[in-house]
């Protein structure tokens, strides 16, 4: 599932005329980029939810040849948050599968193929991709990388699952990988945030955290100047999925 219903606020004044996915990314929409590297890791069936601009996103959508089916999650009555969006495409899913979820703003060079091995191999209910970079919200993380807190360093708000002697903290790096089953524990569509559902989960499942290496190219291009940043990189050489 990509998520790109999200009204791209740090985008703005380029978000007043489009939404976020459709945001121009080295010749071709951040939305054209997600799903190519949905498609190289091996997804059969792509879920795209959409709100901002909703049907600027669908008519690109069907105006592409993909080699993957791409189908719409519509949020357009209501945007239900990365939990809400997650639940409300649960039927769109393919049966017992597990589910790759990235947001659409996301570039990197992270082996995904690694992180999908690591998931598996693991058995992990859910796994989340997650780096130390500098943040003001961390997940915590015991020495099996059972997720196991979060804090915000800027508020001091902190949730604690349970107490730990050693812990370390990671950033979210907006990739994650759920089975299925996990979704019939998350009660009813609403809008709440998947991040706060995994910490409740990490209570009594499995949710452990795949930590890419520190040198690793990562780029939030939520803002103008990511973007520009991020195009910098790779018009550079460099290669990013």
């Amino acid at each position: 599932m990509i998520f790109a219903a999200g009204l791209g606020t740090r985008l703005k004044p380029l978000t007043d005329k489009l939404p976020k996915a459709m945001a121009p990314f080295n010749g071709q929409p951040l939305l054209w980029h997600a799903i190519k590297s949905m498609k190289k890791a091996g997804a059969e069936r792509i879920v795209v939810n959409v709100h901002h601009f909703a049907g600027t996103i669908i008519d690109y959508i069907q105006s592409v040849k993909w080699e993957a089916d791409v189908v719409i999650s519509d949020e357009s009555d209501q945007l239900l948050d990365t939990g809400g969006g997650l639940l409300k495409a649960q039927s769109l899913f393919i049966p017992n599968k597990s589910i790759f979820i990235r947001n659409v703003d996301i570039i990197t060079s992270t082996n995904v193929e690694s992180f999908i091995y690591s998931h598996r191999s693991n058995k992990n209910d859910a796994t989340l991709m997650v780096k130390k970079r500098s943040t003001s919200r961390y997940l915590v993380f015991d020495d099996n990388m059972q997720l196991c807190g979060w804090k915000n360093i800027k508020t001091g708000d902190e949730i604690k699952v349970r107490e730990v002697d050693a812990s370390v903290d990671l950033a979210f790096s907006g990739m994650h990988i759920v089975e299925p089953h996990v979704l019939d524990s998350l009660g009813e569509i609403r809008p709440f945030s998947i991040i706060q559902a995994y910490l409740e989960l990490a209570k009594n499942k499995k949710v452990s955290g795949f930590r890419v290496a520190d040198e690793e190219p990562w780029f939030d291009v939520g803002t103008i100047e990511k973007l520009k940043e991020a195009e910098k990189y790779i018009n550079q050489g460099n290669k990013l999925k």
